[in-house]
């Protein structure tokens, strides 16, 4: 049920974006529990390897240039999780000493609404070594307002003017997520789409996602010249949406333009932007647009306006790569608003190779492909999936189950490649809010392979960060790794803390009798 009363906003300046931000704010990295908030679709390793190979790029061309003296700054808008983050650091890392060649420095800057998630993220375990290195700093930043950026690190301010560097700008899934316009075209005109926002009973006492799921949207077309006049900062794309567009309703990302313009300041080089998210670049697919309706996930999300962005960019002098075939699940692009844009080779065909060719999109259609066939898959299939994805290790537990049932039949080349995933997987695991024991389920698949030592140091692992919660089969596993590497003492230090969990345990009672 609804109150009677209802109140009529511009869109943009509707409360459901209060509530959103009051949304991220309250929950912090908690949002990204369970998928609540979609993560994996832009924080897998295969995306961000993607996104390292087009820094990399870009790196290697500012190199090229003779610009190699001052250090790049990456500004990461929206960085959530931190799991993407993560993920390029670590790839971006390894393909420098890789390469071997003379690169700029460079400084990735996670930024985010909530100052919590900021915290957060200076205090995780797994980016502990970049804070150190000097690659990571933080800052709280709000898109709507902010011109500088405060570093938590380094205790610095970034100003305008201050980067002598372009700037990296990274927007994933963020564009859809904050302040749009809300426009209405027909028969020439612009009308301004206001929003009539009937609220939900008892709204006051509501978590921010229970007033969302409860909202009411109604529309109201009025006319807005103000949209049309000589000082609208944006009247030429304006102008092809009247002249091109027919009853259709077109969200506009003002305050996403203006962000990028004062991200811009910063620099005295200008900045490329990589971005992913729910968006059209092609004019096409914004005619006869109805009118919006929210995606809900605890927060919501819309559609971001792509072509706008290209089009205000390229009016400037700036070149934009997206797609030349239409996106399925997500739409991933580059703004190079730059001096002389085709002077970046490295950048440009890491682009073509890791984004047009095969992309994040592509990967993610498979994987729903993969999603409902994994019971039926081989293992040399399962392998190859995973090596494709940057052996992800939401994919490792997802699989697990498959991967047991298929290693009675396994050779010692798919054991060995195993064990390499499941060592190059941990190397690279990014612990989020929510908890999965990750190394239990490595250590039980490396037991089953007879991989003793391997298993152990897993399965120790898992003790030793679940310790309320140890299982009996664990310390079993333990106690027979150690004896079949002939370390008596421990694996009868295990056996005694197994019949503390079972006292009845046959195997275990077996053993112990034998020892003692």
């Amino acid at each position: 049920m609804t109150d009677n009363k209802k109140e009529r906003y511009r869109f943009s300046e509707a409360p459901i974006w209060n509530i959103q931000r009051k949304y991220y704010e309250e929950l912090g990295t908690k949002a990204w529990n369970n998928d609540q908030v979609p993560q994996y679709i832009t924080s897998n390793p295969m995306i961000a390897a993607a996104y390292a190979e087009m820094i990399f790029g870009f790196l290697h061309d500012r190199a090229i240039k003779g610009c190699g003296s001052e250090p790049v700054t990456i500004v990461e808008l929206g960085a959530g999780a931190g799991r993407f983050a993560y993920h390029v650091l670590h790839e971006l890392c390894q393909m420098r000493d890789y390469a071997g060649i003379p690169l700029p420095g460079f400084r990735y800057i996670m930024t985010d609404l909530a100052m919590s998630n900021v915290m957060a993220w200076k205090e995780h375990p797994a980016l502990q070594s970049f804070i150190a290195e000097g690659l990571l700093d933080f800052a709280q930043f709000d898109a709507v307002h902010d011109t500088v950026l405060n570093l938590v690190v380094a205790g610095t301010t970034i100003g305008e003017g201050d980067l002598e560097q372009p700037v990296i700008i990274v927007a994933n899934y963020f564009f859809d997520g904050i302040p749009q316009e809300l426009i209405y075209v027909s028969e020439g005109q612009i009308y301004e789409a206001d929003v009539d926002v009937e609220y939900p009973e008892h709204k006051d006492s509501l978590k921010p996602s229970e007033w969302l799921n409860q909202i009411t949207l109604h529309y109201e077309h009025r006319r807005a010249p103000e949209y049309e006049q000589e000082t609208y900062p944006y009247r030429d794309v304006i102008s092809l949406y009247r002249e091109q567009l027919e009853d259709s309703h077109i969200l506009f990302p003002a305050a996403g333009l203006t962000c990028l313009q004062r991200l811009n300041s910063l620099s005295q080089a200008g900045f490329l932007l990589i971005t992913a998210d729910k968006g059209d670049h092609l004019l096409d697919n914004w005619k006869f647009a109805e009118p919006p309706e929210l995606v809900l996930h605890g927060s919501f999300s819309l559609t971001a306006n792509y072509h706008a962005f290209v089009h205000v960019f390229e009016q400037r002098g700036a070149e934009a790569l997206f797609p030349p075939h239409h996106y399925i699940n997500i739409n991933v692009g580059c703004i190079l608003h730059l001096d002389k844009p085709k002077d970046y080779p490295n950048m440009r065909l890491a682009y073509r190779r890791c984004i047009e060719r095969f992309g994040p999109d592509e990967f993610f259609s498979m994987k729903g492909w993969v999603d409902r066939n994994l019971d039926s898959m081989r293992l040399e299939q399962i392998l190859s999936f995973w090596r494709l994805g940057g052996y992800d290790a939401e994919f490792f537990i997802q699989s697990a189950k498959q991967i047991s049932s298929l290693l009675p039949d396994a050779n010692d080349e798919e054991k060995q490649d195993l064990l390499r995933g499941i060592e190059l997987m941990w190397s690279s695991y990014y612990v989020m809010e929510q908890r999965y024991d990750l190394a239990l389920d490595a250590g039980l698949i490396l037991f089953e392979m007879d991989m003793y030592e391997h298993s152990k140091r897993y399965l120790e692992i898992s003790v030793e960060e679940e310790q309320d919660e140890v299982v009996s089969t664990v310390f079993y596993c333990l106690a027979i790794c150690c004896f079949e590497l002939e370390l008596v003492e421990d694996a009868l230090s295990y056996i005694r803390k197994l019949l503390e969990l079972e006292p009845d345990h046959e195997e275990a009672l077996a053993l112990i009798s034998h020892f003692e």
